[in-house]
């Protein structure tokens, strides 16, 4: 396949991820956060098994699949679930903005796995994305430490959820690199959280589930991004430029807040977007202070 074609391919997965805040949220308010994340999940699963396949169990190294599945399950937990159980939409993309702290912390833990040291960007690049998000939960105010701890008191499990998932996300891609030896086990972690949530669900007391056409249609475009997303990925990275789909990647807390922006009715005010603007310049800093010589 061309370099070009596949690098095409590839930027439409960040396109794709970008509506999952917006999809996410939309389930979740007709079918319960919990009930709503297993139902995605579940859909999501069922495409990445026509479309990616389903691994081999045997050519996975013993000491990658179970901390892998679990890491992994861990995450699609707490961003689901953080986004579910967020009080408004403006509340739900606020949180997406916490979770896309990812990147920068991914940048960091490899620097320290891998017993690199770090950048004289890295610092600077990460506090930026840090203020970015404390611009962003400041609201009206900007960046108020008052304003930030308020809005998180709030409703400190969403917020909470997120940066945990941030944080159990950038382990994961750092112990995926090292120790996968190129597996692709996604549809398979995909069917463990669909089962972890499931299981959740039938054990809580969670409100019914109430189908409608928008909630059908949001449940159909997430699916479709999350598995479409990941396999237009994997063709990106296996035959495109590289290099130019890590440099887009920074960009999506931009792109996600404004799919969320768009299909939740919200109008995000210049605060916000100073802080979005900040953490893709963050997590930009990051990767360039992360760069080896070679």
């Amino acid at each position: 396949m061309p370099v070009r074609k596949a690098t095409v391919i590839g930027l439409t997965a960040v396109i794709l991820w970008s509506t999952l805040v917006g999809f996410l949220r939309g389930v979740t308010q007709g079918l319960g956060p919990i009930g709503g994340a297993a139902m995605i999940y579940t859909c999501s699963s069922l495409l990445l098994f026509f479309v990616v396949g389903i691994p081999a169990l045997s050519s996975f190294p013993r000491k990658y699949l179970i901390p892998g599945a679990v890491l992994f399950v861990a995450y699609e937990i707490c961003l689901s679930l953080s986004i579910g159980f967020a009080q408004t939409d403006a509340q739900a993309i606020e949180v997406g903005m916490v979770n896309y702290l990812w990147p920068s912390l991914t940048l960091l833990f490899a620097l320290i796995a891998d017993k690199r040291r770090p950048g004289l960007l890295m610092l600077p690049g990460i506090l930026l994305c840090f203020a970015g998000v404390g611009k962003v939960l400041g609201g009206e105010q900007g960046f108020s430490l008052h304003e930030v701890t308020e809005n998180i008191a709030s409703n400190p499990l969403s917020y909470g959820m997120a940066f945990a998932g941030a944080i159990i996300w950038g382990i994961y891609c750092v112990l995926t690199k090292k120790l996968a030896n190129g597996n692709n086990g996604i549809t398979l972690f995909f069917a463990l959280t669909a089962v972890a949530l499931w299981v959740k669900f039938f054990f809580s007391d969670t409100p019914a589930m109430h189908f409608s056409p928008g909630v059908l249609g949001c449940l159909a475009g997430i699916a479709v991004a999350m598995g479409l997303g990941y396999a237009a990925w994997n063709v990106g990275v296996l035959h495109g430029n590289v290099t130019l789909l890590a440099a887009a990647s920074y960009f999506i807390p931009v792109i996600s807040s404004l799919f969320a922006a768009l299909l939740l009715g919200q109008t995000l005010g210049h605060n916000f977007w100073t802080g979005a603007i900040m953490v893709c310049a963050g997590s930009l800093l990051c990767w360039y202070s992360s760069r080896s010589p070679a």
